[in-house]
């Protein structure tokens, strides 16, 4: 079965072909950076015209890649939600056009189910049951997940999530957007010790996590400044922050593998990608025994092949999942537990 996936929730426009039997075919990526960067964010209604241009143009691409006809694609996989409510109405629209004049089924993804299961495309995929750490976007969850469909929350963030607040403290530092990467790589450069910020939740007793008030110890750091910052300082309180949000991640894997009885972590969404939060984990696992899955960097931001590899997982246990009416709505939010179990 090939199925053609289509990601359009926020600020990249992802497409792609995964083949159950071959694998994934082709996919490609346009991502809006640029053009959000001049305002320092993402702007809803820009993100949803630039989807307007982008999606036919990358469906050729993939389509050239894989040297497939149209004819040949069995189903199409779109991302529902959540996301913003115009980006992804692009996505569905388009995802239902075609489905419609090929007369093939369609369905609507999960966008974090599509992250959650994003380290299966890896070269060694994890197996069922595993923990996993999903951290997109405003989403900071540990889930328990025993195979496709059937998750289970462990715990979650009670306001900011990891990525919000590495969004936010790297305007504070005046590093502008995307702000994760940037205060990253910022980091690289500081000095450990030289700020000693919270490590929100770190010792409760549950699994949840609170991002907030890190983002609020920035900003008191920054406002102690009478005069501008200067660049050692910055980096030395990115070095903080940093090893602050990685201390309270890891620390939180740890405990739900240990009250999971697992010995499989996955990784999953955009934060997945930092370096320092990676190393971190890899030096735990080798200390504590247990294995830890990452998907690749390619894979860690909004992708078409997440969409279509999550779709085509879901139509081989649920085939009637996938429907020709071509008429669709999308859920701007979604929780991820009102998913139906396979």
């Amino acid at each position: 079965m090939i199925v053609l996936g289509v990601e359009s929730s926020c600020d990249e426009t992802g497409l792609a072909l995964y083949d159950t039997q071959r694998g994934l075919l082709a996919h490609a990526l346009y991502s809006q950076i640029a053009m959000h960067q001049e305002y320092g964010g993402v702007v809803p209604e820009l993100a949803s015209r630039d989807h307007i241009q982008r999606t036919i143009p990358l469906l050729e691409q993939v389509l050239r890649e894989s040297a497939i006809e149209r004819s040949a694609i069995d189903a199409i996989a779109y991302t529902q939600g959540p996301g913003l409510a115009g980006a992804l109405l692009v996505g569905a629209s388009v995802a239902c056009g075609l489905g419609l004049a090929l007369d093939r089924p369609v369905l609507g993804v999960h966008h974090l189910e599509g992250h959650l299961l994003s380290p299966l495309l890896s070269k060694t995929p994890p197996a069922f049951p595993f923990v996993a750490l999903l951290i997109s976007g405003g989403h900071t969850q540990l889930m328990r997940v025993d195979g496709v469909g059937r998750y289970e929350l462990l715990g979650e963030t009670l306001d900011d999530a990891a990525g919000e607040a590495f969004d936010k403290s790297a305007k504070l530092l005046g590093l502008g957007y995307p702000g994760g990467p940037a205060i990253s790589r910022l980091a690289e450069f500081g000095d450990p010790g030289a700020y000693d910020l919270p490590r929100p939740m770190l010792h409760s007793k549950d699994l949840n996590f609170s991002f907030s008030g890190l983002k609020t110890a920035v900003l008191t750091v920054v406002k102690n400044h009478t005069a501008n910052i200067c660049e050692q300082d910055k980096a030395n309180v990115a070095r903080a922050f940093v090893d602050a949000i990685v201390d309270v991640l890891v620390a939180k894997c740890l405990k739900a593998l240990k009250q999971t009885g697992l010995k499989r972590l996955v990784i999953a969404g955009g934060v997945g990608a930092n370096r320092q939060l990676r190393d971190a984990l890899n030096d735990a696992a080798v200390k504590r025994r247990f294995e830890v899955f990452y998907p690749e960097l390619e894979f860690c931001t909004d992708n078409g092949a997440m969409i279509a590899f999550a779709g085509a997982m879901r139509l081989q246990v649920h085939p009637e999942a996938a429907r020709r009416d071509y008429a669709f709505n999308v859920r701007p939010r979604w929780p991820l537990h009102e998913l139906r179990p396979n």
